[in-house]
């Protein structure tokens, strides 16, 4: 037995090399899909930010749990920037220079999304954006990509309801921020194009606890309705301010406003006010034949039994960009950059609680005004405002 000791083992050297010589090709076969995220969870921004880390959570263990994609496991690495521009800039750094993740999603709002854009653009870092204003991705930006329904196609949308309505003098009420900025811009433009007179053009800060005072000029004016044009808690408090005055003049909101959380802090002022939205708020109203309803059913079921509160569609925006993200690693049959973000971009047809998106080399949005729907708060939920 001695005789051949030498030998056995010299085969289990051999066999052992053989093992070490195979172990990084199967490391690297079962090396997660890195997915990074910097979502507002904190802060002003956290109504936007905490559905969003929520739904991206839950969604990563579901795939997990399902077998992952392409044979792997997706590693979450989620930053929470507390509504802060700065910091957002500081983890997107972070995640494609330290954490190398494979692609991005983020941010809530479209200060920190703009803040990201330049670093993620330098990395070559396909990025998917939860943040809503046109200039995300006008002009197109190679890497960068956004789920949300645009300040343009939302202005326009109110502004076609307010025709209908007959009116053709309006008011402006918007906030200073990026979004608010932004939308204001657009809607003036949407205006001029659609035929409507802004007699009334006032803005507010996004930290301000009473609007009476730019109200009350608008209750004055000549104007028919009123658009109010931003984020947080101050279009509810907007809201408030126009009960107590006794204002007539219809008043309309931005998709900012399409969520529960928005009728529970403005409570009865919430009543009668229109905004586009959507489908997710109204999913279990929808017709059996409408193409987002078993999506839109699916996710609100999950969503609401996992958390207990309402779902949002800041929620559903994260649903969409995840969802559509394994979709593009799946078609380009790999994690390479170039590859997910061409497939990215090849996206049609995919259809999201958001919208059924179809996005191109010079659409990196993929929605048209025809993916909102009319809602208007009555007894205290979204109903569908049935539209000629």
């Amino acid at each position: 037995m001695k005789h051949f000791a030498p030998k056995r083992a010299a085969l289990r050297l051999f066999a052992a090399a053989g093992l070490a010589a195979l172990l990084p090709a199967a490391a690297l076969a079962a090396d997660p899909i890195k997915i990074g995220a910097v979502v507002s969870a904190t802060g002003p921004a956290s109504f936007l930010g905490d559905p969003q880390d929520k739904t991206l959570r839950m969604y990563v263990e579901r795939i997990n749990a399902a077998g992952g994609v392409l044979g792997r496991k997706l590693e979450l690495v989620l930053y929470d920037d507390a509504s802060d521009a700065n910091k957002a800039n500081t983890f997107v750094r972070r995640l494609a220079m330290q954490d190398e993740v494979d692609a991005i999603i983020g941010s809530s709002t479209t200060g920190a999304t703009m803040a990201m854009v330049p670093l993620v653009e330098g990395a070559k870092v396909p990025m998917i954006s939860l943040a809503a204003a046109s200039v995300i991705v006008e002009p197109v930006k190679p890497w960068v990509f956004k789920m949300p329904h645009s300040d343009r196609m939302a202005a326009e949308k109110v502004l076609a309801d307010m025709k209908q309505r007959g009116f053709t003098q309006m008011a402006l009420l918007s906030d200073t921020g990026g979004f608010g900025k932004s939308g204001r811009t657009e809607t003036l433009k949407a205006a001029e194009r659609m035929g409507l007179k802004v007699v009334e053009d006032q803005v507010y800060g996004d930290k301000d606890t009473d609007m009476t005072p730019q109200l009350t000029k608008i209750k004055s004016s000549p104007a028919q309705a009123i658009l109010v044009f931003g984020t947080g808690q101050a279009p509810a408090i907007i809201a408030r301010n126009y009960q107590q005055l006794a204002v007539k003049q219809p008043l309309y909101t931005s998709h900012g406003q399409a969520s529960m959380e928005f009728v529970r802090i403005a409570g009865k002022a919430a009543e009668g006010i229109r905004m586009p939205s959507p489908a997710l708020l109204i999913a279990g109203a929808l017709p059996d034949s409408d193409v987002q309803k078993a999506v839109s059913v699916a996710y609100q079921k999950g969503f609401e039994g996992q958390f207990k509160i309402d779902v949002s569609t800041f929620g559903g925006y994260a649903h969409d960009g995840l969802l559509m993200l394994v979709d593009a690693i799946k078609r380009a049959g790999s994690t390479d950059k170039e590859k997910v973000r061409a497939a990215i971009e090849k996206t049609t047809g995919f259809v999201g609680v958001s919208g059924v998106y179809k996005m191109s080399a010079t659409d990196h949005m993929g929605l048209d005004v025809s993916a909102f729907r009319m809602v208007e708060v009555q007894n205290g939920a979204f109903k569908e405002v049935k539209q000629p």
